[in-house]
C-alpha cells in the first residue's frame, strides 16, 4: 500500500509518520501544502535521522500515486483525488513545542502508523 502523509509544513507530523511507516517497511511519501524551508528542529532533536530531509510542496501527482492519504490540520488545502482513501489525524503540532510534548505526538503518530495496513 502507497500512503501519503501531508500536513502544513511538511517539516513534523507528516515527516514523523513517514519515517516511522517506512520503518515498518510500508511505501510512504510525505508532503505539505505550505512547506518550511526545514524539519522542525525540535522533531529533528527527537528523530535524528530527520534532520536532512527537506520539506516538500504537496502536488496532485503524490496524492495520485496513493492508496491512502493521511491527512494532519491541512483541511481545505488538501487534495481530494476520487478514489482515494482519506483519514483524519487530529494531532497537536510539535514546532515551538518542548521535547516532552513533541515525544508525545511521536508516540501518538507511532502508535497510529502502527494500525496502518503495509
Amino acid at each position: 500500500m502507497n500512503v501519503l502523509f501531508v500536513c502544513k509544513q511538511n517539516a513534523g507530523r507528516s515527516q514523523i509518520a513517514q519515517a516511522l511507516y517506512e520503518r515498518r517497511g510500508g511505501n510512504a511519501r510525505s508532503a505539505g501544502t505550505t512547506p518550511a524551508p526545514h524539519v522542525h528542529p525540535e522533531v529533528a532533536g527527537l528523530m535524528p535521522e530527520l534532520a536532512d530531509r527537506v520539506p516538500k510542496q504537496l502536488d496532485t501527482a503524490d496524492a495520485e500515486w496513493a492508496d491512502l492519504v493521511v491527512t494532519m490540520g491541512c483541511g481545505d488545502a488538501c487534495p481530494v483525488i476520487p478514489g482515494r482513501r482519506y483519514i483524519e489525524w487530529d494531532l497537536q503540532d510539535p514546532a515551538g513545542q518542548d521535547v516532552e510534548t513533541v515525544r508525545r505526538i511521536r508516540d501518538e503518530i507511532e502508535r497510529r502508523v502502527a494500525e496502518l495496513p503495509l
